[in-house]
């Protein structure tokens, strides 16, 4: 499958996993602008083998941008984790299920998950941006943010996947009552078990191209770490405008190759 890619469509998939790891280290969602990519550029390609080839590039550039918000963003890292070891099983058991999804159906089903997004975003201009409270966070709420957030997004980061790390960030946020910018640090530590746990389906399937997961793994990679410390240094009003932007641009895209299609 992979030798019948040309070096045009090849260079265009490197671009699009290094922007992808940029996105997913800001705001989360690389995979709403990589696997459309992978779409695209792989057309007669089944969808589980899209699938498991986005998580082999995605698992590096978050998991970059998780070890740079954890030695620079001070984050709960245990609390971090309990919801990742949920979303790790809600991956593996989404990831099971993934292999009977038909391309065809992906493009519209990102779409409505965009739109949600992006009214909730819109709709909520002070989300995020007021600094997190200095308490402890109550078992309560870490309760609820391992099922919404482990086992709830886990499941469609396994099952779909694009779009997870925004997620991530949007109930971390909300549930957790994180600003944005350490929810996004966050929901990396999370993301990087929902990606590994996917995988890790997706091997023992064999529906992933490892050849070009590596090497589009590179460019995600140092797109992951620019794109860490961008947020970091910016801050929480940076983070929310580049998740509007990212959704807006995406929903154009998609919604083009829809009706064109």
């Amino acid at each position: 499958m992979v030798h019948d890619i040309s070096l045009t469509t090849l260079l265009l998939l490197c671009v699009a996993a290094l922007a992808a790891g940029w996105i997913d280290a800001v705001v989360g969602g690389g995979g709403l602008l990589l696997l459309p990519a992978l779409l695209v550029g792989l057309p007669h390609t089944p969808a589980a083998f899209v699938l498991g080839t986005n998580k082999s590039t995605a698992i590096v550039g978050t998991t970059a941008a998780a070890i740079t918000y954890v030695r620079k963003a001070g984050i709960d890292v245990r609390t971090a984790l309990r919801i990742g070891v949920a979303a790790l099983g809600g991956s593996l058991a989404g990831a099971f299920f993934a292999a009977g999804i038909d391309s065809d159906v992906l493009r519209p089903l990102i779409m409505a998950v965009l739109v949600g997004v992006l009214l909730f975003v819109l709709f909520r201009p002070a989300f995020g941006t007021a600094p997190a409270p200095s308490g402890p966070v109550t078992r309560r709420r870490v309760l609820a943010a391992v099922l919404i957030a482990g086992l709830g997004i886990g499941f469609y980061d396994g099952l779909i996947g694009p779009g997870t790390g925004a997620f991530l960030v949007i109930a971390l946020a909300a549930v957790l009552r994180m600003d944005l910018v350490s929810s996004s640090a966050t929901s990396k530590v999370v993301n990087v078990c929902t990606n590994f746990g996917a995988l890790v389906m997706f091997a023992w399937q064999g529906t992933v191209l490892w050849q070009l997961g590596a090497l589009l793994a590179v460019f995600n990679l140092v797109g992951g770490l620019v794109g860490a410390r961008m947020a970091l240094k910016r801050g929480a009003g940076f983070v929310r405008g580049v998740l509007v932007v990212v959704v807006v641009c995406l929903l154009v895209k998609l919604g083009f190759d829809q009706w064109a299609g």
